[in-house]
């Protein structure tokens, strides 16, 4: 269709990469017309469909992959839904410097529960945190704004990277991937920064964080967090995905007074 052509075209022009299905109604395309193209457009791979309504112009040396890096449209994709948002764990730690981590799958942080996305070559997958928790961590100074070709991206500073990895441990690859992204990340975080998040997060995921820091000889940031296993009643397992099987005395795990902690489990850490 022409008109759909000539339209994508000016969006281009003017450097959007998408464009909603309202907005080219808006534009002057009939809307009888409209669906028929888009829906050739997307089978021809000259359109990507992330969410119903929202479209990505594929241009030819992102049609392979299927889509651009999800970088360059999160930021659009997330306000057509009206959410606020923030790039976390793996890819955010691959940002700041922890080149351990492949980042396979890009991984969003957001105030609903959103179904994964699977784009082509591109993986998306969505960690739910509730509102309140989200809106208090979402603040300008624990979150940052990267430049993409196509604009911004919202990305979890530092300190927001290392607590939702250890909050959502069993999404960043377990105990040791999460205790390699403390040793890579733990020197630039700012302990009074990193205090202050973790004031909205389980009190064991604080406290695993901290012995994980100070493990790593990240002793400032550790100590900033120790006030979360001094208020502990109970000891939290290291790695909760690890179910308790006793059966005898020496399978007992041992404890980290400290840090409020069951040692279950080895961490290992490249030197």
């Amino acid at each position: 269709m022409a008109a759909l052509d000539t339209y994508i075209d000016s969006r281009l022009a003017a450097g959007r990469g998408w464009f909603s299905r309202d907005e080219a109604v808006a534009s002057g395309i009939s809307p009888s017309a409209l669906l028929p193209a888009l829906t050739r457009a997307v089978a021809k791979g000259k359109l990507a469909k992330p969410r119903h309504g929202f479209y990505l112009i594929v241009r030819p040396e992102h049609r392979a992959a299927g889509a651009a890096d999800p970088a360059e449209w999160i930021d659009p994709l997330m306000k057509h839904q009206g959410l606020g948002y923030r790039v976390s764990l793996l890819r955010a730690a691959a940002h700041h410097g922890s080149s351990h981590q492949a980042a396979m799958i890009f991984q969003v942080v957001a105030p609903r529960q959103l179904r994964d996305l699977t784009l082509g070559a591109h993986r998306l997958q969505f960690i739910y945190q509730e509102p309140e928790a989200f809106a208090a961590c979402n603040e300008p100074a624990l979150v940052e704004a990267i430049k993409t070709p196509a604009g911004f991206a919202v990305v979890a500073g530092v300190e927001l990277t290392l607590l939702d990895c250890v909050r959502y441990m069993h999404r960043a690859g377990g105990l040791s991937s999460v205790a390699q992204i403390a040793k890579d990340l733990g020197a630039p975080a700012d302990p009074r920064r990193l205090a202050r998040a973790a004031a909205h997060y389980e009190g064991a995921a604080v406290r695993r964080l901290g012995y994980l820091l100070e493990q790593a000889g990240h002793t400032k940031q550790a100590r900033a967090l120790h006030v979360y296993a001094d208020s502990a009643r109970h000891f939290a397992p290291l790695d909760p995905r690890v179910k308790p099987i006793v059966a005898t005395l020496a399978d007992v795990p041992k404890r980290d007074s400290s840090w409020k902690l069951l040692l279950n489990e080895i961490v290992e850490v490249d030197a």
